[in-house]
């Protein structure tokens, strides 16, 4: 029996309870790609997404997309984009939608931090250049919304088997584990400076 943490959309508040930063989690069932024109939309021009994601799952990602032609697509390539691109949105982004995970690239701030403690959504890392890796686990694309923004900006509705590895980065508690390790870092770099001081304080 396989011991991996799964999700499967839709997800509900009392199964992230368990979850936390630094677990590593896979999805099941759909994933939407969004970005940053789909999220200015919605924030800030009040456009209601085409696309239902209350209870799903958003990746912060431009894929490659292959037309099969019929309006059937294939995934080539899907990397994660840099999350923090959407952290000014991405707290009344969970507010209004309903999202209760977000997959991208690097950490968030205090904002999507406050938005995932509030209304219980998690923050996940894709480790990036695992482009190929992602597609792989993207079974079909079942919709496509928003096509006028481009390939890298549609929302591509993907159904996916276990989509991962995910690494929590921000849980439902409040916890951010970036910034809880930019706080051990800076202790280590302080103590690492202070020893080597001590070696080189002839230098003027």
């Amino acid at each position: 029996m396989s011991d991996k943490k799964i999700l499967t959309t839709p997800i509900k508040a009392e199964d992230l309870e368990d979850i936390n930063i630094g677990d590593i989690i896979y999805l099941n069932g759909y994933i939407v790609t969004c970005r940053d024109v789909a999220h200015r939309r919605l924030i800030n021009h009040g456009r209601k997404l085409p696309v239902d994601i209350n209870g799903g799952a958003i990746f912060h990602a431009g894929p490659i997309i292959r037309p099969l032609g019929d309006a059937k697509y294939e995934m080539v390539s899907v990397g994660p984009t840099t999350s923090m691109r959407m952290e000014k949105f991405e707290k009344e982004f969970i507010k209004q939608t309903g999202v209760k995970v977000i997959v991208g690239k690097g950490g968030m701030g205090q904002g999507t931090m406050e938005g995932c403690r509030d209304y219980k959504a998690l923050h996940c890392v894709f480790p990036a250049g695992c482009a190929v890796l992602a597609a792989e686990c993207v079974e079909e694309i079942v919709d496509a919304q928003w096509k006028d923004l481009g390939m890298p900006e549609t929302l591509w509705v993907c159904k996916v088997k276990e989509f991962g590895p995910l690494i929590v980065s921000i849980d439902t508690h409040g916890r951010n584990i970036f910034e809880e390790n930019k706080v051990i870092f800076n202790q280590r770099k302080d103590k690492a400076i202070e020893k080597i001081c001590k070696h080189v304080d002839f230098i003027k």
